[in-house]
């Protein structure tokens, strides 16, 4: 497939990717690869982009296995963010966010689903460090999802009516408190009427994350922004992201959710992206306290 204009795929795929040790999906310096459950079965779908020039474009391409191998290859677009408009031209924004697109031109958002693929690893995040959480999506994967089809050696994240049944303990032993595992279970309870998000669009989709209990503004953000491809997508609530906006757009140490809306707002509707490329490329905030330590399930 040939693609014309700045194709980031890296950074644009890097939100599909829970960590190094996804078992369900991998990306590397020239190809990508990710199995799910589609609407027609499992696939996996395979995706190269060598001697791509992420500011002119080049050839993708891209190859598929299994009952789903059909639907997945009709993703390919939406995954690279190619059916959004993007502000990679628009020169009238300031430093340092020009400066950020002239380093990582092409990063678009990505739209993928399922839903409860990405809605379990946004609840595993909550209140707790990402390599813990990228660990417990791991373990989970790894236990309760079924082998994927073609050479690669992934697993399908397991379905709602699987997770929905498992008890507390399943998901304990993947370092995974009661709250959060209880979350877990109502959304997989409902996961077939979550799956309506996308066409719901971006405000009336995170309306429906949100009547499940324990699925916030936080979460539902960061469904949102990749089961939409929605770049206007504001993560809030959340302890750092303030701060790496305030310090990366203004220098200020510290800020509020206010405040990063607030400087954000310029750059509506790719807040979201704005927010991203700060906390990706921006110098980080000063730290004025000891690091949080990563404290074992059994003492919290």
């Amino acid at each position: 497939m040939a693609v014309e204009g700045p194709l980031h795929p890296g950074a644009t795929l890097a939100p599909l990717v829970h960590g190094r040790r996804d078992p369900s999906a991998r990306l590397g310096a020239d190809g990508f690869v990710r199995a799910w459950q589609t609407a027609t079965g499992p696939a996996t779908l395979e995706l190269g982009w060598h001697g791509l020039e992420p500011r002119t474009g080049g050839a993708v391409t891209a190859r598929a296995w299994g009952p789903g191998a059909a639907d997945a290859l009709a993703s390919v677009e939406d995954l690279l963010g190619l059916r959004a408009a993007t502000p990679w031209l628009d020169e009238d924004w300031p430093s340092p966010v020009r400066d950020w697109l002239r380093r990582r031109p092409g990063t678009r958002p990505a739209k993928a689903g399922p839903v409860l693929d990405v809605l379990v690893p946004a609840i595993l995040g909550q209140r707790v460090q990402g390599v813990r959480a990228k660990r417990s999506w791991s373990g989970i994967v790894g236990a309760h999802g079924v082998v994927a089809p073609g050479p690669h050696g992934l697993r399908v994240p397991p379905p709602g009516e699987l997770l929905a049944a498992l008890p507390y303990e399943a998901f304990h032993r993947f370092d995974v408190e009661r709250q959060r595992a209880d979350t877990i279970r109502r959304a997989a309870a409902v996961a077939r009427r979550l799956e309506e998000v996308p066409a719901l669009g971006p405000a009336a989709g995170s309306q429906r994350l949100q009547t499940v209990p324990g699925v916030g503004p936080w979460t539902a953000a960061k469904v949102i922004g990749v089961v939409c491809g929605d770049a206007d997508a504001v993560v809030v609530g959340d302890l750092h992201l303030p701060n790496h906006v305030a310090f990366a757009l203004a220098g200020e140490p510290r800020a509020d959710d206010a405040r990063m809306l607030e400087l954000l707002e310029p750059y509506a509707p790719y807040r979201g992206l704005v927010q991203r490329l700060a906390k990706a490329l921006g110098p980080p905030p000063p730290k004025y306290g000891p690091r949080l330590s990563l404290l074992p399930i059994d003492r919290w």
